[in-house]
């Protein structure tokens, strides 16, 4: 998708600049963005994060011209270029439309110097001045390369390089790199960017980093990818709950944002903490004065009527004062963020849960893997996309049957899969949902009825979204809500692919630490760099051709990782 200054449908270059002031956009019945102020310009870098849910998607679409704000002015000068999660792929459109969609200016700016330079050889009228603009055009886009700038893309992020590729016999993370590759491509003035690394293997995400670092023009990046955003943002707006509900700005790139949102936390949960206990005093103030106003109504036997009458204004007083005192003490600051709480889950010392033997699946995982997994373990699988990881971690979970080798699980072993994509969502809402999947899983014994955990327990979905149905759920707060599934069971073993993808950066955090200090045997396949450098210590399964798997087998064996 692509909005173009309305005047030239060229670069501006330097003029180009983006500014929101105020926005709001209601959905729903609900304000998703509120408060937002951003100003692009030409080699600004904004990182955009926030809890799942909070609109960072919404707000790529103001920026890109797509979605009126509700309230708020959008001043937009340039060309913009947005990748987007999703992409639709019907109609019969290839790898080659969708280059062409992207360099139509180019390819525009090369015909008109074409054909403004063949009128200058035929001597027509004003043909000097035509093939000027268009030289002029042509040099703004440098469209003359832009053709070896998208293969040279399509290369380095792994993507499909036949132009006549249909898009629909591509997968998701297929679509998306050539969509990447096309707009790396083209000389637009901003780039608006969304969950960009998702589906980025090792060197994928080495180029991108690259690509974004040099690029001269304005990037606004959506993710949750660290490694990332420390490399390329200057500025970040974090979209998340803030104690008075606004977006907060931070300077001083990742680290800025990390160290701030660290102060705006503890401060938030300071002031919330100071308040519950001056209303708790306030409330026992007020119930010990009604008592006194009670009690005072009934005075011991020997008292007349005129002491009873004159003690009772002043306990009158008393209630209606400790009134307007918890009145005026209300409490305005609201409850901090959620936190993700791991569910306990039990260890099987010596018992060997899932152990596969030179497993093979024809066309996906030509590579034999051996792997011994037990309580305690930790294994990071790493590998280039389409080096099997997804296949390995389907195999081990039992939804995958190897045309090679064989995989024995322990029984009663409870293994759980996160996978990478979320299952189709339906209409029924999320605690639904859950509390059907909690039932069977107690129905049928896989789960004693004291295990169950609550989804409310978690700490993944607040009430309000745990309510509403599954497919109004964004991708982030549906990635959530697999993860609940996958925890509902407390998994012996825990298979997670991608992990961290669609996740805020908080929860990515508490997710981390949990899987570190778990008593289950856990695995995770992916390709973010900071995950990697966090895991550094767990055991590593790497798939590329010429390593080895064994020693899995022997660390195992040997006690754990």
């Amino acid at each position: 998708m692509t909005t173009v200054n309305p005047v030239s449908g060229l670069p501006a270059g330097e003029r180009a600049q983006i500014t929101l002031s105020g926005v709001r956009v209601d959905r729903g019945g609900r304000t998703v963005l509120s408060g937002v102020d951003m100003a692009l310009t030409p080699r600004s870098r904004w990182g955009i994060v926030g809890e799942n849910g909070r609109g960072k998607s919404t707000l790529l679409h103001v920026l890109a011209g797509t979605l009126a704000p509700d309230a708020g002015t959008v001043r937009r000068v340039g060309t913009v270029g947005v990748a987007e999660q999703e992409m639709e792929a019907d109609g019969g459109r290839t790898v080659g439309d969708l280059v062409d969609v992207e360099l139509a200016a180019a390819r525009t700016a090369l015909a008109a110097l074409d054909a403004s330079a063949a009128a200058l050889a035929d001597g027509l009228p004003c043909a000097a001045e035509e093939y000027a603009a268009a030289l002029d055009a042509a040099e703004a886009l440098d469209a003359w390369d832009a053709d070896r700038r998208v293969d040279l893309a399509l290369e380095n992020l792994g993507a499909v390089t036949d132009r006549s590729r249909p898009l629909e016999r591509l997968s998701v993370g297929q679509r998306y790199r050539v969509r990447l590759a096309c707009l790396l491509g083209a000389s637009h003035d901003f780039l608006l960017l969304d969950e960009p690394t998702n589906h980025l293997d090792a060197a994928g995400l080495d180029f991108l980093t690259e690509r974004l670092r040099g690029h001269h023009n304005g990037v606004a990046l959506v993710s949750h990818d660290r490694a990332l955003l420390s490399d390329v943002a200057t500025t970040m707006l974090d979209l998340d709950p803030s104690r008075d509900g606004e977006p907060r700005v931070y300077g001083g790139g990742f680290a800025g944002y990390q160290e701030g949102r660290r102060a705006e936390r503890e401060r938030w949960a300071a002031e919330y903490e100071q308040q519950q206990v001056e209303h708790a005093r306030l409330t026992q103030d007020l119930s010990a004065a009604q008592n006194r106003l009670v009690s005072g109504w009934r005075p011991e036997k020997g008292t007349g009527k005129h002491q009873r009458a004159t003690r009772a204004p002043a306990l009158v007083r008393a209630v209606h004062r400790r009134r307007e005192d918890l009145e005026e003490h209300a409490l305005t600051v609201p409850p901090p963020p959620l936190r993700f709480r791991m569910p306990e889950l039990r260890a099987r010392p010596g018992t060997d849960l899932v152990a596969a033997e030179g497993v093979t699946v024809a066309g996906r995982l030509d590579r034999p893997v051996s792997l011994t997994l037990r309580s305690g373990d930790r294994v990071v699988v790493t590998g280039a996309n389409g080096a099997g990881k997804s296949t390995l971690l389907s195999v081990l979970a039992g939804l995958v049957e190897p045309t090679g080798g064989g995989v024995r699980t322990a029984r009663t072993a409870r293994v759980r899969l996160l996978a990478q994509e979320s299952p189709r969502a339906g209409a029924r809402r999320a605690h639904e949902v859950y509390s059907a999947h909690v039932a069977r899983l107690v129905g049928s014994g896989t789960l004693a009825e004291g295990e169950a955990v609550p989804l409310s327990a978690l700490g993944l979905l607040p009430a309000r979204d745990a309510a509403r149905p599954l497919r109004e759920l964004s991708m982030g707060q549906q990635r959530r809500f697999d993860l609940a599934m996958a925890l509902a069971s407390r998994p012996d073993a825990l298979l997670l692919d991608e992990p961290t993808n669609h996740l805020s950066i908080a929860l990515v955090e508490e997710l981390t630490e949990g899987l570190g200090s778990t008593g289950a045997a856990v695995v995770i396949a992916t390709h973010d760099r900071r995950l990697r450098r966090d895991t550094a210590p767990w055991e590593q399964l790497d798939l590329r051709p010429g390593t080895s798997a064994a020693r899995i087998v022997e660390r195992s064996a040997a006690g754990g990782a």
